[in-house]
């Protein structure tokens, strides 16, 4: 890829990563709040009142002393959106590199990524493959990020299903979320994708949790209301709050096949997007 680095282009992304990143670790987007909120008045048992209180008033330490919302600051996705007048450039990975490293030391963030096999930290956020960067276009030159922490990642599955079990992606999706319990940190929002590739679906899922959590589909309702009625609640200490909300991502895939994958996210869904100035 031939190309002639633009410092003043490289700073900006550099500026736009650290930002997104602080802004995604202080505060959540006001539709997951609303939606604690929310599920903090419809809640009758006193225990998972008590702990929506408890998380509602950790964002609002977190905010009030600009620190990060959860001590796991999770693993940097970034998502960068490219208008059709800017080229992608291997400068722009480095940049969104470099703005990781930036918001580690100075946010700061813990340093969660480590070599897979030798488990030896990069003590900066960055290495093989991290931040993970996925580029799309649009109308707008932005970066998105999605810290995204090990409990509820750790609970995510997929699963090659046959073009007949269709009606068995509910199902899937629940027993997910029964299997995980109380270990992702419900209330969760479960990102749900269906289509595409083994690789691809796994990709959206992720994706389908940056989409806003205050409006779903009928599907995705009533995939809610199963997981709900599993009764694990905030904190797995029971409730009517398993989840807060099950988004849907779908994707074309092979007449003999239909991927399903489940991205398990905790409470503390957090996105944030900055626009980058070119």
């Amino acid at each position: 890829m031939n190309e002639t680095p633009d410092p003043a282009l490289g700073a900006s992304i550099i500026h736009a990563t650290r930002e997104a990143l602080r802004q995604a670790q202080i505060t959540l987007p006001p539709d997951v709040i609303r939606a604690l909120s929310m599920a903090r008045e419809r809640e009758t048992s006193e225990i998972a009142k008590g702990e929506l209180a408890n998380i509602i008033a950790n964002l609002e330490m977190a905010g009030s002393l600009s620190v990060p919302i959860c001590q796991d600051t999770g693993v940097p996705v970034v998502y960068i959106t490219l208008p059709p007048d800017v080229p992608l450039t291997c400068t722009m990975y480095d940049a969104v590199a470099e703005g990781v490293r930036k918001a580690t030391r100075e946010i700061p963030l813990r340093p969660n990524v480590v070599d897979p096999l030798s488990r030896e930290n990069s003590g900066n956020n960055t290495g093989a493959g991290m931040p993970a960067i996925h580029v799309r276009p649009g109308d707008r030159f932005t970066i998105t990020v999605l810290p995204k922490g090990a409990g509820a990642e750790n609970m995510s599955r997929i699963a090659m299903m046959l073009p007949s079990e269709r009606d068995q992606i509910p199902k899937f999706v629940v027993e997910t979320m029964l299997l995980a319990g109380g270990r992702p940190c419900p209330p969760v929002i479960l990102g749900v994708g269906i289509g595409s590739t083994f690789d691809g679906v796994a990709a959206l899922a992720k994706e389908a949790l940056l989409e806003p959590i205050d409006c779903m589909t009928p599907y995705e309702e009533e995939i809610l209301n199963i997981v709900n009625s599993l009764g694990i609640g905030p904190m797995g200490l029971g409730g009517k709050t398993t989840a807060l909300a099950v988004k849907v991502k779908t994707g074309g895939c092979h007449t003999a096949s239909l991927p399903v994958a489940v991205n398990v996210q905790c409470w503390a869904c957090r996105r944030a997007t900055v626009e980058v100035d070119y």
